[in-house]
């Protein structure tokens, strides 16, 4: 697994998220959601980090209110849903037909033109290594599917 230029050898994953430039909103929302302790432990994770650019395609006002502290539940719940356990290449995602997120629902994956695709999501940056997992930038927020209500 390459190290990007511009990450340091042993940087773990929300290091080497904040290093790349294009993943700020991301860690913000890990931050928030108090999820950083996790994402720094020693894993391995495979992230499907949506980029700034993603961020931005949400609608109006939906990144403000998910930042805020009476939403960390349903935050915790959207970025468990970009998080897949061990260290995965885009290799073999794109051999699988879903992936088990860590929020517990499965994100179907298939292969568009040879381009790995997420639950719709396009990964735009594959197998940014780090010491304790793996970052695929998607183009895209993934949104789990709401959790059932109980009768």
């Amino acid at each position: 697994m390459n190290t990007p230029a511009n990450t340091p050898a042993g940087s773990n994953l929300m290091d080497t998220a904040v290093a790349n430039g294009t993943f700020k909103t991301f860690a913000k929302a890990v931050e928030t959601a108090g999820l950083s302790e996790t994402l720094n432990g020693p894993g391995p994770f495979t992230i499907f980090a949506p980029t700034d650019a993603a961020f931005e395609k949400l609608p109006a006002g939906q990144l403000d209110n998910l930042l805020k502290p009476e939403n960390k539940g349903e935050l915790v719940s959207i970025l468990n849903y970009h998080v897949v356990a061990g260290r995965k290449s885009s290799a073999d995602i794109g051999k699988w037909e879903s992936a088990k997120t860590v929020n517990g629902q499965a994100a179907p994956i298939k292969l568009v033109d040879n381009k790995v695709v997420i639950d719709g999501a396009q990964v735009t940056a594959a197998d940014i290594g780090s010491s304790n997992g793996v970052i695929h930038g998607i183009d895209k927020v993934n949104m789990p599917a709401p959790a059932p209500t109980k009768q």
